[in-house]
């Protein structure tokens, strides 16, 4: 007789398994958090910034995403870019996508 005994699995005994219904539950929870954290809000902002180069007309003060604010000096329908006047001197070409906001009338005078 050895010092160690040999340890035998019980066979009446049952592993419990992971019911599949507890796995579609977790799956769905993690798709709702997907939704409502990231892909609805995201979504929401594309639809606000597609609405805003939409709306954009000649005259209107604008925020770049670089940072420039100046004012829409030619913009064309057919054309994604836009000429944007920073001062009477100088212009900067810039394609539409970069309009982060419409600033309201008299914003450029402030500052």
């Amino acid at each position: 007789m050895s010092i160690i005994s040999k340890a035998y699995a019980d066979a009446g005994a049952v592993a419990p398994q992971g019911g599949g219904i507890e796995m579609i539950i977790m799956l769905a929870v993690f798709g709702l958090i997907f939704y409502f954290m990231i892909y609805r809000p995201q979504a929401k902002r594309v639809k606000e910034h597609k609405n805003l180069m939409g709306s954009l007309s000649k005259g209107d003060e604008v925020l770049t995403s670089g940072g420039l604010v100046g004012k829409i000096a030619k913009i064309t329908e057919g054309n994604d870019y836009i000429v944007l006047a920073l001062n009477e001197q100088n212009t900067v070409t810039i394609k539409r996508d970069f309009i982060t906001a419409v600033l309201p009338k008299g914003s450029i005078q402030s500052l």
